[in-house]
């Protein structure tokens, strides 16, 4: 088992590198398109179509682990049912331990906003939360048209 774990550790390091290469092509290629053509950074500067909200759920400075735990039953029930209801597309631990982080099917933050507060630890004020509005990768959008060709 050990050597399964060191071997998978170096693919992940490979697979982490390329991801980060890739990120800093498309930035810097959407940041020379949008300097060599007006058109597209006009473009790239109107808002994206929000799929979903990103909600980084923290627990706020001064609140006992125990006091979380006490709601817990009830907020992992009422997730499971919005899971269960399409409403959280993906959900993950913080790597910190000190919170989640759910990626909302809703179309604004204002609708992100009902859902988290609807649950038991909102209600209770104990997490604070980030949301952000998530869409599609706009760079990609080059991917599919020629700049040099639009009017």
């Amino acid at each position: 088992m050990t050597a399964v774990i060191r071997e998978t550790r170096p693919m992940k390091a490979i697979h982490n590198a390329a991801l980060n290469v890739v990120l800093v092509l498309t930035l810097t290629l959407t940041g020379v398109i949008s300097m060599a053509h007006p058109s597209v950074a006009q473009a790239q500067a109107t808002s994206p179509t929000t799929t979903g909200v990103m909600v980084i759920l923290t627990v706020k400075a001064g609140v006992t682990r125990e006091q979380v735990m006490a709601v817990m039953p009830a907020e992992i029930r009422q997730t499971v049912q919005l899971y269960l209801g399409g409403k959280i597309r993906e959900w993950y631990s913080r790597g910190d331990g000190r919170g989640v982080v759910f990626l909302l099917d809703t179309r604004d933050v204002g609708e992100a906003h009902t859902i988290m507060d609807g649950l038991p630890l909102g209600k209770q004020d104990l997490m604070d939360h980030e949301y952000i509005a998530v869409g599609p990768l706009l760079p990609l959008g080059l991917l599919a048209t020629n700049p040099e060709h639009r009017p």
